[in-house]
């Protein structure tokens, strides 16, 4: 899907598209196979005989390309007057780094954390040593702990469209997308202990009441 979106000077576009041919290509046909089953436990599984990391790259960028896709329907109300704060509720607050650019975490609008979050993993997606998408070309040992830091910061984009702008996203009709997306993403994570239960807990209401209904 070609959504492009605009905040400031910054245009955000999914990532680039899995080149035809490599492995992730053929995960990412099996994965939106098995999503049209409507099943989505088992949509998450791991194939049989498959890479645990090229299921979890493959997924992670479908997130990314998801979340991106739904945060644009609704930059237009997200702004540094609306939201002055990157938060999900009136008890958590989410203040960026990353390492090194940002050392020390910074307070920021939400829109602007979310500008930072979505360009740092844009960056980490498309840089081969981190994400190859060529065959035969190894993931590196810190594989999975890049990707459960960009997973968690993904959450941060569910968690704050949910606190904060759920009844606009009612009011265009992206509800039931909305709540797909986000409860294919917990599926996920859950399966494969992505993120820790406290980072989760903006949601947790609403996690319980996805999960429980399979």
């Amino acid at each position: 899907m070609s959504w492009i979106f605009t905040k400031g000077s910054k245009t955000f576009k999914p990532k680039r598209n899995i080149p035809e041919g490599t492995k992730q290509y053929q995960l990412k046909k099996y994965a939106e196979a098995t999503l049209g089953s409507g099943n989505l436990r088992l949509a998450v599984t791991l194939p049989e005989g498959e890479d645990l990391n090229e299921w979890v790259a493959v997924n992670t960028v479908d997130f990314f390309n998801q979340i991106n896709m739904l945060y644009g329907t609704i930059t237009e109300f997200c702004t540094a007057e609306e939201c002055p704060v990157m938060s999900a509720g009136p008890k958590y607050e989410y203040h960026w780094a990353d390492g090194q650019n940002v050392k020390k975490p910074i307070k920021c609008s939400a829109p602007e954390y979310i500008d930072f979050l979505m360009t740092w993993v844009q960056g980490q997606l498309d840089d081969e040593t981190i994400f190859p998408s060529k065959i035969g070309v190894p993931f590196p040992k810190s594989f999975q702990a890049t990707a459960k830091n960009i997973l968690k910061r993904l959450f941060r984009v569910y968690a704050h469209i949910y606190h904060s702008h759920f009844n606009k996203i009612v009011s265009l009709g992206e509800e039931a997308h909305l709540n797909t997306s986000f409860k294919h993403f917990i599926f996920f994570v859950q399966e494969f202990n992505l993120i820790e239960k406290k980072e989760l807990a903006p949601l947790a209401e609403l996690i319980s009441q996805l999960t429980n209904k399979e």
